[in-house]
């Protein structure tokens, strides 16, 4: 049993974050075999792990421990490279963040065939955790680590229950087996063997099966003949009564807990290594995590009064500074600092003009209702009674009258409430950049790392040109978005030499990138963007055209009423549209999840999914026309804003395709996302129903 306790939970008997990045760097210090394949990162595709990543990188390179970085799309891809990893000799610590906490990593399955020099080290906020990760021991359990928030402490009936049912495997499938092949003795490595067996979070068909087939036989003489062989078995009723306990675990939804870039940042902290870099990754990461309603507000005001103490220790201002929230600027050409401010929830607000911010924020839609005329009038009615006028709202916020930028907080508490807007602002942080760009908030900077994630590559969407608004879009002002890294020559623009095995050298390379996955150029893309503020800068532009096309389809939804209402969820299906291709992409997919319910939250009663609370589950599926399949999203909205419910369609989903038999896949690591097929869409969707009804 290996989990990590935070450092402010750590003994002697329980080791910390620091203890296990000690044996990293000793492990590989030992290894004769050193190369840049001994120490792997497995990354996911989302904003929390990549600032993780960074942060990791850096420590590892201040240690001089070389390394890999390789990103990972899903389960699918995990399995690929699993294989691939059990190739490597010289690799003796694999770090998996953002994925793993569920998977049973000591099973065969997935590690526990590996060679006995791997440790695996698992930093993933996705709960809940598998019990056999968290808590199985021997020699294949010790070599996986899992670095926990301390929330495994609070766990003790869950391990009491995980550890008695692996002690004692399933009676009643012992006891047949015993019967049907007449040999009622084990032998020793037989009992060994079946100790090592690890539960899944869900109960299959076949075990199903075996049960009711059990249950069938007559139990009395088998049940007193193994209690003679086994006197202190456990009974029936302590069985279940565990199995309830353990079953209670996985079923009770997902959710989220602390980041990834917020553990990594605990051990810089630990190590002594804190910096204003890192503070600024972790920082991204935690607002990742709340702008994407992975967490509430409790949960955001929680991380960020540690960090808000942070950046005053780390960011010291000059004696005599003052400076407003609302017009930070950089005190030097070499100003890196981080301070405090309260961020709008207006979209993308310094870089765009007011009324778009506006207009495209999901939180003032839900209250004004802007995809009506009416909440359009209303939006206009609330700038002009602030006593802005339309050309001011309607040039870029970097361009108006300083005197109103200066208003605008006080004109906004002062008039907002009278149209229901009493939380326009949230705690957060914002970055001076120097002499290189602008301040730069924290919720701006993951907006754009997040559509570089999502649609830098992989779809075509055309983004506005600066200085060409007002008519430049509609005559050639905007441009298709291409992800072409400034550092890396393109092969097909490349000089011709005179030697023609170089122009093959080209020509072999320019093959090979061809084949790079979009997705895996978006990562990257991505990555390199975390400190980079010109590529950063730019990928702005990206975001406010995904912003836009959200907008223009959740609008088109709400007014052709294709919002169909079950009794326990609503279920959206794209099937046709100009953005049929962007939405097909989960990420975005789940985005315009999250606007619906934000716009619709105080429009829509709440319901009952399973055995939840009252939330507002939602179903978005949008067609894949390049894969004749349908992307089908499942999100669990709360009817208080800020608050957060668990997702309770990850076990639903693999319920209602159990029942209809629907040929689909799993190819991510958010398990209420899910790939099936055309032809089993509407099947699905009605299997899915009766799982939320109870059954």
């Amino acid at each position: 049993m290996v989990y990590l306790a935070p450092p402010h939970l750590a003994s002697a008997a329980r080791p910390s974050y620091g203890e296990a990045y000690s044996n990293v760097l000793a492990r590989h210090r030992r290894s004769p075999l050193t190369s840049a394949s001994s120490v792997i990162l497995l990354v996911a595709p989302d904003v929390d792990a990549l600032c993780a990543a960074r942060m990791l990188a850096e420590l590892l390179s201040q240690d001089d421990v070389m390394h890999r970085i390789i990103p990972v799309s899903g389960i699918a891809e995990l399995e690929a490279m699993k294989d691939e990893l059990a190739t490597y000799n010289e690799l003796h610590t694999l770090i998996l963040i953002n994925m793993g906490a569920i998977l049973d990593l000591p099973s065969p399955t997935w590690f526990g065939e590996f060679s006995t020099g791997l440790t695996v080290h698992v930093i993933d906020s996705n709960r809940p955790q598998n019990l056999g990760s968290l808590f199985g021991g021997g020699d294949i359990g010790d070599r996986i680590v899992v670095w926990d928030d301390g929330e495994a402490e609070n766990m003790e009936e869950e391990r009491r229950a995980w550890e008695a049912l692996e002690a004692q495997p399933d009676s009643d499938e012992e006891s047949l087996s015993s019967s049907e092949d007449e040999t009622p003795f084990h032998s020793q490595d037989d009992v060994s063997e079946s100790s090592r067996k690890r539960k899944l979070p869900i109960d299959s068909d076949h075990a199903r099966a075996k049960r009711q087939k059990v249950n069938l036989f007559p139990s009395g003489l088998m049940v007193s003949h193994c209690r003679l062989l086994q006197p202190n078995r456990m009974s029936r009723d302590e069985r279940l009564r565990y199995q309830s306990v353990v079953d209670k675990h996985y079923a009770r939804g997902s959710w989220y807990s602390q980041s990834a870039s917020a553990t990594i940042y605990i051990l810089a902290t630990v190590l002594e290594r804190a910096d204003r870099d890192l503070l600024w990754l972790a920082i991204l990461g935690l607002t990742y995590q709340y702008t994407s309603s992975r967490i509430s507000r409790d949960a955001y005001e929680k991380f960020h009064s540690i960090y808000y103490d942070e950046v005053a220790r780390l960011n010291p201002l000059p004696p005599g500074t003052k400076s407003t929230a609302d017009a930070i600027t950089a005190l030097s050409p070499d100003d890196l600092s981080i301070r405090a401010t309260e961020e709008f929830r207006f979209t993308l607000f310094r870089h765009w003009t007011l009324y778009d911010a506006m207009f495209h924020s999901s939180y003032v839609a839900g209250k004004l209702g802007i995809w009506k005329e009416r909440g359009r009038k209303r939006l206009t009615g609330l700038l002009a009674k602030m006593g802005f006028s339309i050309p001011q709202t309607q040039q870029p916020y970097t361009h108006m009258d300083l005197d109103l930028k200066h208003q605008l907080r006080v004109k906004l508490d002062a008039i907002a409430p009278e149209y229901g807007l009493i939380e326009l602002t949230y705690p957060s942080f914002i970055r001076c950049f120097g002499y290189r760009a602008p301040p730069l908030s924290a919720a701006d900077a993951v907006d754009a790392i997040s559509a570089l994630l999502d649609v830098a590559g992989g779809v075509r969407i055309e983004v506005e040109v600066e200085g060409a608004r007002h008519g430049g879009e509609w005559f050639g002002g905007g441009r298709v978005w291409k992800t072409a890294r400034p550092d890396v020559a393109d092969p097909a623009k490349a000089t011709p030499s005179e030697n023609d095995t170089n122009q093959d050298e080209v020509r072999s390379v320019a093959e090979e990138r061809t084949e790079v996955p979009w997705w895996m150029k978006n990562f990257w893309a991505a990555y390199d963007a975390l400190t980079d503020i010109l590529s950063l800068r730019d990928a702005l532009s990206l975001s406010m055209s995904l912003h836009r096309a959200i907008i223009r389809q959740g609008t088109t939804i709400i007014d052709k009423q294709d919002i169909r209402t079950m009794r326990s969820h609503r279920v959206v299906v794209l099937s046709q549209g100009p953005d049929l291709a962007l939405f097909a992409h989960p990420g975005v997919l789940s985005r315009l999840a999250h606007w619906l319910i934000d716009a619709l939250r105080d429009k829509l009663p709440g319901t009952k999914f399973t055995h939840g609370k009252k939330s507002l589950p939602f179903v978005l599926a949008c067609l894949n026309e390049s894969t004749s399949t349908y992307i089908v999203v499942g999100v669990m909205g709360a009817l208080e804003f800020g608050d957060v419910r668990k997702n309770e369609f990850g076990l639903a989903f693999i319920n209602a395709k159990d029942r209809c038999n629907a040929r689909s896949s799993h190819n991510s690591f958010n398990t209420s996302v899910l790939e099936i097929d055309r032809e089993d869409l509407k099947t699905f969707l009605e299997a899915l129903c009766e799982v939320g009804e109870g059954y």
